[in-house]
């Protein structure tokens, strides 16, 4: 049958080997000498070892004693390690927090909170992600509870039903506008008409990514089709490919590279990319993650777009 070592005899073990007499161990442990002996004798018979050769003047190890004392001693520092950890845990000031990002993240700073939160609990392991699915692959992430909150841009689906089991706060928002290609017949033009870029070739991000969602929608909604020629999931590149005369693209203007929000459109109507928080509703929290949602209330003020 497995044998099963207390620790606490473990820790009298230690005490009485580290001071050399069962008189100051027990001084050591705030123990009567009479108790710890008893502890030990227990400890000896449940080990099958004599640990200690004992005289009227002297304790000392025996060969056995000496093997054990170096296991010992490590296993009351795991033991202290669990309890550390398991302290941090439940108070939210160790473990990982687990959180969904997208490619891009504009207009506020998350920069700023991941800082925040790091100096007020620097051993909290921190792991953002992104998804191949883009805003839909991070809300499915926290509904399934493999992510504690994700920061994405699901729009609509929130408001349509689409997430049920996701708690959605709304952090900031703007108007898509319209890159357009040089030499192009709505180049250069200030204002365009949503049904003017009907039938128009676009190039864009994946259709699960949040930007993109939004764009669909607006254009359904408005009865409107849109030709989506070339996908890539990078918006940089989406804009390298406008310029390139590839065809034209709707994005975020705090998502695009700075030269170029002020060439951008305005499109009336326009499409919305609203950033928001997700977390899982009805799921309970780990303290760390519910310390780092109230940070984010707190931090995640928009920032200025430049648009």
């Amino acid at each position: 049958m497995e044998q099963r070592v207390d620790l606490r005899a473990l820790e009298y073990f230690t005490a009485v080997a580290e001071t050399g007499s069962f008189t100051g161990a027990a001084a050591r442990l705030h123990l009567v000498q009479s108790t710890l002996s008893v502890a030990v004798r227990a400890l000896e018979h449940e080990l099958g070892v004599t640990l200690f050769e004992r005289t009227t003047r002297r304790v000392e190890l025996t060969a056995a004693g000496r093997e054990l004392l170096i296991p010992a001693q490590a296993a009351l520092r795991a033991a202290d390690t669990v309890r550390h950890t398991a302290s941090g845990l439940a108070d939210g000031t160790a473990g990982t927090l687990r959180f969904g990002i997208m490619h891009s993240l504009p207009g506020f700073d998350l920069a700023g909170l991941i800082t925040a939160f790091h100096r007020e609990r620097p051993n909290v392991r921190l792991a953002p992600v992104t998804h191949p699915d883009g805003s839909t692959g991070l809300a499915r992430s926290v509904a399934d509870h493999h992510l504690d909150l994700a920061f994405a841009a699901i729009g609509g689906a929130a408001r349509s039903g689409e997430h049920p089991g996701l708690d959605v706060l709304d952090l900031t928002s703007e108007p898509i506008r319209l890159a357009c290609p040089p030499g192009h017949p709505l180049a250069g033009r200030a204002r365009v008409r949503l049904a003017e870029l009907a039938g128009e070739r676009f190039i864009d991000v994946p259709a699960a990514w949040g930007s993109r969602m939004s764009v669909d929608r607006h254009f359904a909604a408005h009865g409107l089709h849109r030709d989506v020629a070339v996908e890539v999931g990078d918006v940089a590149t989406v804009v390298e490919l406008v310029r390139a005369g590839l065809g034209m693209a709707l994005i975020a203007p705090t998502s695009a590279p700075q030269p170029v929000r002020s060439a951008l459109i305005t499109v009336a109507p326009h499409p919305v990319f609203t950033v928001s928080m997700l977390t899982a509703r009805g799921h309970s929290a780990s303290a760390t993650a519910r310390r780092f949602i109230e940070l984010a209330h707190q931090h995640l003020a928009p920032r200025p777009s430049g648009t």
